[in-house]
């Protein structure tokens, strides 16, 4: 069988003391979608982290393409072909699509000093990215991203990430906010980047979404995998009432990363023995 394109494997995660992530084990692969499911504090946001190269893992390893590989940062992750879409879109509101889509990697026309920002180009590449994703209320990228809907900042940094060479997209609650049609729409466009071949990760707590584009499945209760599955082989009772038991992890998710934050990112000390 062809190695995942993104593996975890035995992956914990401690803060001080506290144990965030117990030993988990995923594979993530080329074409599938994977829904990471869980209650609001049951570790996913941790999770995505360590998959997205912001925090680094414990104990345990990460693997791309079966190799032992380290992601020391966010940039290190993108690299090796990961891209990670927050649940607004990671968009800016006041810069044009064209701009928003090229930020920081603006196509130029011109040479030597006289170079210049090709407006032309980065609106063409960018509305045809997302067209092609069957976004088509999209027609000018000079447009405002701010004017877009939900769905459609989603559609935008989906359509990015993957024209930059995405293998594997992490998708943070990406229908939490939306309304039943803009969900709709970012289904659609998860469904598309399955079938370009990309390896999806999905996270998210409604089920309804999940079961709708998911292939795999595994369902996080206070930092550990309670439950890994395939497809069709739970129902969606079975798997709202795994969810049930994840929502102590919220307060100590938030206790930790307020600690961090007052503390130039630190984590919270051992206690005295």
């Amino acid at each position: 069988m062809v190695a995942p394109i993104l593996a975890l494997r035995g992956v914990n995660k401690s803060f001080g003391p506290i144990d965030v992530l117990h030993d988990i084990t995923l594979d993530v692969r080329a074409g599938e979608v994977l829904c990471l499911l869980g209650d609001n504090g049951a570790g996913k946001s941790t999770l995505i982290k360590i998959m997205s190269g912001v925090h680094q893992p414990t104990t345990g390893k990460i693997e791309i393409d079966g190799d032992a590989v380290g992601l020391p940062s966010p940039r290190a992750a993108s690299e090796k072909g990961i891209a990670t879409v927050h649940q607004f879109g990671g968009t800016f509101p006041l810069m044009s699509i064209g701009r928003s889509f090229f930020v920081g990697v603006e196509p130029t026309k011109g040479w030597g000093p006289f170079k210049v920002y090709d407006r032309k180009r980065a609106n063409e590449v960018a509305v045809k990215a997302v067209r092609d994703f069957g976004i088509t209320r999209i027609e000018d990228g000079d447009r405002l991203v701010g004017g877009l809907s939900g769905g459609e900042r989603q559609s935008l940094a989906i359509a990015r990430a993957v024209h930059f060479g995405a293998r594997v997209l992490i998708l943070d609650e990406p229908t939490a906010a939306l309304g039943v049609k803009q969900a709709t729409h970012v289904l659609r466009i998860v469904n598309e980047a399955k079938r370009r071949g990309l390896a999806v990760v999905f996270i998210t707590h409604q089920v309804m979404h999940a079961m709708a584009v998911g292939d795999h499945f595994a369902v996080l209760i206070r930092g550990a995998v309670a439950a890994d599955f395939k497809k069709g082989e739970k129902t969606r009772e079975e798997i709202t009432d795994l969810m049930a038991g994840g929502a102590s992890m919220a307060s100590l998710e938030a206790e930790i990363e307020g600690y961090m934050a007052s503390h130039d990112g630190h984590p919270p000390p051992l206690p005295a023995q």
